[in-house]
């Protein structure tokens, strides 16, 4: 009989997950994910549930991984905050099943495995789509996943410069205090991404706040915040003009207003291009919208469930 399931919280987490280990397990992923091989990834898109009092949504991640025994879904909520709201703009926990019994093995705090895998996936699409030599990062936001991507993308790059860009000044104080390395403040959007290479969105924004007309000839954007079919970071002529990859297709086209608004079409998900089935276009302009999956969630519990079992063993 199975016992009582495993209860990590997120100052474990944090010990036990690391980009070195979590990055090539996230690769695997997408490219199993791309190939869609029932018996590797069964993912439906995220459902969501509308928490209209509160201006925010849960969304149900289901994810089940055959022949790897990974069975998990992620509980996940996410809100529009205004501006210099002390709550938090996203909430999650990620559960863990015994694919042959159906219990539960581990429930685990999600926000950090939330933030590292949305991080290290978006590091993995510059790895595939940035230019040779890139030397200037874009920061757009310095929340959470402002910092967990800045500590992917200086740990796996070597940037001369990284800029951030923040609607509040003390925002943008926090970051640096925050931070093990220079940044360098800027005043406006317009300023830190002219001229960038790399330019990551990590905003709370629901209308545009990166413009194509801003955009050197080809960098490459992540853009990872407007989760929402109505919520957007990018104008129609950046997204028009770039070539647009996704994590899921299907994600994009039914969750993502900068892909949905502006009629863009998606070329490929990551995973196309980890599988060698659509070209890694480097010399063009690119956007990757990230819109988080359920089996980046899977692989990355899965991860600190081993990382946790096997340091149980030894205590």
């Amino acid at each position: 009989m199975a016992g009582p399931p495993a209860v990590i919280w997120e100052r474990e987490v944090e010990g036990l997950l690391r980009y070195r280990e979590l990055v090539p397990r996230l690769e695997e992923a997408l490219g199993k994910f791309s190939s869609r091989d029932p018996a590797e990834v069964i993912q439906p898109v995220r459902t969501t549930v509308p928490l209209q009092k509160h201006h925010g949504f849960m969304g149900l991640m289901p994810t089940y991984m055959e022949n790897k025994g990974v069975l998990c879904t992620k509980f996940v909520c996410f809100y529009k905050r205004e501006d210099g709201s002390n709550l938090p703009s996203t909430q999650a926990t990620v559960v863990l099943l015994d694919p042959e019994y159906g219990n539960v093995k581990a429930v685990m705090n999600g926000e950090l495995i939330t933030r590292m895998r949305t991080a290290a996936v978006s590091a993995i699409s510059a790895k595939l789509l940035m230019c040779p030599g890139a030397e200037v990062l874009a920061i757009l936001g310095t929340g959470a996943q402002a910092m967990s991507h800045y500590n992917v993308f200086t740990e796996m790059f070597s940037f001369k410069e990284v800029r951030v860009w923040s609607r509040t000044g003390q925002g943008s104080e926090r970051f640096c205090r925050s931070v093990s390395g220079p940044v360098t403040v800027c005043v406006s959007a317009e300023e830190a991404v002219r001229g960038a290479d790399v330019i990551v969105t990590v905003t709370r924004c629901t209308e545009p706040v990166l413009f194509g007309q801003w955009v050197k000839p080809g960098a490459h954007v992540a853009a990872v915040g407007a989760c929402r079919p109505n919520w957007r970071e990018l104008d129609d002529v950046l997204m028009k003009e770039a070539v647009v990859y996704a994590d899921s297709k299907e994600g994009a086209l039914t969750e993502s207003g900068d892909v949905i608004l502006s009629g863009a079409e998606v070329f490929a998900e990551l995973g196309d291009v980890i599988n060698g089935t659509k070209p890694a276009l480097r010399e063009k302009t690119t956007v990757f919208k990230s819109l988080g999956m359920g089996v980046e969630d899977a692989v990355s519990a899965q991860l600190v469930f081993d990382q946790w079992e096997a340091k149980s063993c030894k205590s």
